[in-house]
């Protein structure tokens, strides 16, 4: 659902959680297809409502250059939300962005990600900031995702995450890469400059 946003009169971008920590893939399953996101890790249910244009012009762009460097030569295929993978502790959540090794497509089956992707990336909202670089952050090193990209719009910037540490629920290296820098994938073969993901968006409100 969204709210008004009383000070501006617009809808404004809403996050909530449930209150138990109940909630199982089976439970998700049943949840009506409203155009909310619904997540679940560690049992909380999580669900935010539909992104904001720019947020999903930078999705746009980001796909569109994973796609020409990773699923083009078909070293992996691209996909992105709304899509559920199921991983140690979440079942399911659904990331902005993910890319899953040509080896490793068998993990795609039933309408599903069944299996630990390659990369994940979430682009911030202003109403799921904390889920995205703390909750799914942890949830994502104890799954052991190998690289996980934080996009920060409001700062044009992106801090990358490797080595996953499972017992520690955290990534050991994070390299923050600024609007002017190149982004070098530390496990894909992937290089785009920072800017490019956000450059040329006919609505920049995140």
């Amino acid at each position: 659902m969204a709210m008004v946003d009383t000070a501006s009169g617009t809808l404004a971008e809403l996050a909530l959680r449930s209150h138990d920590a109940s909630w199982t893939y089976t439970r998700w399953t049943l949840l009506p297809d409203d155009s909310n996101r619904y997540e679940v890790i560690d049992g909380v249910l999580y669900m935010t409502t539909a992104p904001s244009a720019f947020h999903q012009w930078i999705v746009s762009r980001i796909v569109y250059q994973l796609y020409a460097q990773v699923e083009q030569p078909q070293l992996g295929l691209v996909l992105w939300a709304p899509i559920g993978v199921l991983m140690p502790g979440c079942e399911p959540v659904q990331p902005d962005i993910l890319v899953v090794r040509q080896a490793d497509l068998a993990i795609i089956r039933e309408r599903r990600v069944h299996g630990v992707p390659a990369l994940i990336v979430e682009v911030l909202s202003p109403s799921n900031a904390t889920q995205d670089t703390e909750i799914k952050r942890a949830a994502y090193a104890r799954a052991g995702v190998a690289e996980y990209w934080i996009v920060r719009p409001v700062e044009r910037d992106v801090l990358v995450h490797t080595l996953p540490d499972a017992s520690l629920g955290s990534f050991l290296q994070i390299d923050h890469v600024g609007a002017n820098a190149e982004l070098a994938s530390p496990t894909l073969p992937f290089r785009a400059p920072v800017a490019s993901f956000f450059a040329g968006a006919p609505d920049e409100t995140p």
